[in-house]
């Protein structure tokens, strides 16, 4: 298990310094194949600073251009989260029944009988594509993908060809208010943020493994194989650990360069989930009080802005 820990790490120090840390951890903590908690989130976060230091180092791109290719991965895996358990129904030629994601009938896969019309595919499968193909750097299959999203939330009066329900059923909620795809603002926001990468050099994107897929994969089998809906008490519990997490590491890899490209995606979807909020008052899940959820949402964007300057600062006084 020890060896997961090293997962946190870039790839060059994993070859020069994995053993020795393996080493270090297994006479430090005999017999135990985890060291004690706070040895993991020291370790976790020595590797996101790692990271960190690797990815700004890396003068391929400018930092800007790389914050704007981070919030696109952002906002494609916030449009993905309310369709998991569509998708993967879909993929597997399962009829949810019941289980549908708030929908109002289940009759609309090809293979299903129902009282509706059949649609062809999910509407979840855009943000999909768009994600993978954001991970591989291919922005000009992740522009058309965006643009689609934005038609079918434009057009979800007029036709189904993802669905009636694709469109008009639950969006993303989190803290804050639903984002369904009729919200022209996250899929807009995508979609700008697709065109700026696909005028840029091919060459001058971060391309990233196919093993960033691997929690993909994971979210939708946990989602579809057990019917877990995104309003469900779990799945809200466990989307905003995960937010957490995120925002730790957020400022973890500021306060380790003072670069400012971590902001830009934090930035991003505190804007799309307050748009939400103002839009849509009357739907918001006031799972806390208004005011805590827009101190939440808003509150790290000053954090990181004066973490990276302060860095910044003490990076000229040495």
């Amino acid at each position: 298990m020890n060896r997961l820990l090293l997962a946190a790490y870039p790839e060059p120090y994993r070859s020069r310094q994995g053993k020795e840390l393996l080493a270090c951890l297994s006479e430090a903590y005999p017999g135990r194949s985890w060291p004690p908690p706070r040895e993991v989130v020291a370790l976790a976060r020595a590797g996101v600073q790692a990271r960190a230091r690797v990815v700004v180092d890396d003068t391929a791109r400018p930092w800007w251009l790389d914050g704007i290719h981070l919030t696109t991965l952002v906002l494609a895996a916030l449009a993905l989260v309310p369709y998991l358990q569509d998708v993967w129904h879909w993929a597997l030629h399962i009829d949810p029944g019941r289980h549908a994601i708030a929908f109002r009938f289940s009759g609309w896969y090809p293979w299903a009988a129902g009282p509706t019309r059949t649609r062809l595919l999910p509407y979840g499968l855009l943000p999909l594509v768009c994600l993978i193909a954001l991970l591989r750097g291919r922005a000009w299959i992740a522009l058309p993908a965006a643009a689609v999203m934005i038609y079918a939330g434009a057009t979800f009066n007029s036709t189904t060809f993802f669905g009636d329900e694709g469109k008009a059923g639950l969006g993303y909620y989190g803290l804050g208010a639903p984002i369904t795809a009729r919200d022209l603002v996250l899929s807009g926001a995508l979609c700008t943020a697709c065109a700026v990468l696909a005028a840029c050099r091919p060459g001058r994107l971060r391309r990233r493994s196919y093993r960033w897929l691997v929690p993909v994969v994971l979210a939708l089998f946990v989602a579809g194989d057990l019917h877990i809906i995104s309003v469900s008490p779990a799945f809200q519990r466990g989307l905003f650990a995960l937010e957490v997490a995120a925002l730790i590491a957020a400022w973890v890899a500021t306060s380790a360069t003072g670069d400012y490209r971590w902001l830009i995606p934090v930035a991003a979807v505190a804007f799309i989930r307050t748009q939400a909020i103002v839009a849509q008052p009357q739907e918001f899940m006031q799972s806390l009080p208004d005011l805590v959820v827009l101190l939440l949402l808003i509150a790290p964007l000053p954090v990181l802005a004066i973490t990276a300057q302060r860095r910044q600062n003490r990076a000229l006084l040495e």
